[in-house]
């Protein structure tokens, strides 16, 4: 099969480009010219790369036959003043992709989306505004759209939650502190591994699916408070230096505290089954994010 993915370089999307490869998929992905592919330096060579600043979707959709579109990536905003670059990464720009797969039979479209509110910032608007889009497209196309509670595993963004805990934790320095909210929030963590399984399972089995839009909340069986997994992170990692203080920060507005129910029976179904509880997914990024600190 022929896959165009974005956000190849990106945490989930390097995972799902190693999995592909495997199962001898084709694959075109799209990046920025100043993106740094070092999570896929020893395969980088077996992908067809575009760059996003040079690209011509409706000549690319004409020139290459698309089997699937797997969108991945995604701007957090965070820090944003001016939301004109977010909306064109999380708005426009899959707009465009799915306007063309729509008129040039591309037969399944993945995106991967999130449980937020649409109303805590920017990013999470966007979201929502872009999935309010793809719906129109359903007609012409299998949507499927993956809506996560809480991926995290190794080589992840530092500013994202789970890979900033867990690597301030692994350096058990002195005299350090992280500041937290109260922690009553729960989420489903999901190990990245698990992840990738679930999309490979929906590529396979998309001829299960027929033109029209499929949602799916995705999280893990149980779901884990914020406190609980950043305790049991430090329990982890052996840490007895950092000072965790929790209610240092307030909850952010419309901050969600418990995620609406998980589609696991749905996904069960499929064929997809969690394998990876939180101790073993945390152990597994310890273990290998320690050896990227050494």
């Amino acid at each position: 099969m022929r896959i165009l993915l974005t956000g190849g370089n990106s945490f989930l999307g390097s995972n799902l480009v190693k999995k592909l490869i495997q199962f001898n998929h084709e694959l075109l992905c799209i990046k920025r010219k100043s993106s740094n592919l070092w999570r896929l330096k020893d395969i980088e060579h077996l992908i067809s790369w575009f760059d996003l600043e040079e690209i011509n979707f409706e000549k690319f959709f004409k020139k290459n036959k698309i089997d699937y579109v797997i969108h991945c990536a995604t701007d957090y905003g965070r820090n944003v003043i001016d939301p004109i670059n977010l909306i064109n990464i999380n708005l426009i720009i899959p707009l465009k992709l799915a306007h063309y797969a729509s008129k040039n039979n591309v037969s399944c479209f993945i995106n991967t989306d999130t449980i937020l509110d649409k109303r805590i910032n920017s990013y999470t608007l966007s979201k929502k505004h872009f999935l309010d889009w793809l719906k129109n497209y359903s007609n012409n196309l299998k949507i499927i759209n993956l809506a996560f509670e809480h991926f995290y595993g190794p080589n992840d963004n530092k500013t994202k939650f789970a890979s900033y805990i867990i690597d301030k934790l692994i350096r058990n320095e002195d005299d350090t502190e992280i500041k937290l909210t109260p922690g009553q929030q729960k989420r489903g963590f999901l190990y990245i591994d698990d992840v990738v399984d679930l999309f490979i399972i929906l590529i396979n089995k998309e001829k299960d699916f027929s033109n029209s839009f499929y949602n799916f909340r995705v999280g893990s069986k149980d779901s884990t408070s914020i406190k609980e997994f950043v305790k049991l992170a430090k329990k982890l990692c052996n840490n007895d230096k950092t000072n965790l203080l929790f209610g240092a920060l307030p909850y952010r507005k419309n901050e969600i505290m418990k995620p609406p129910k998980t589609d696991i029976k749905k996904l069960a179904d499929l064929g997809w089954k969690q394998k990876y509880s939180l101790v073993n997914g945390i152990t597994k990024t310890i273990q290998i994010e320690r050896k990227n600190i050494k």
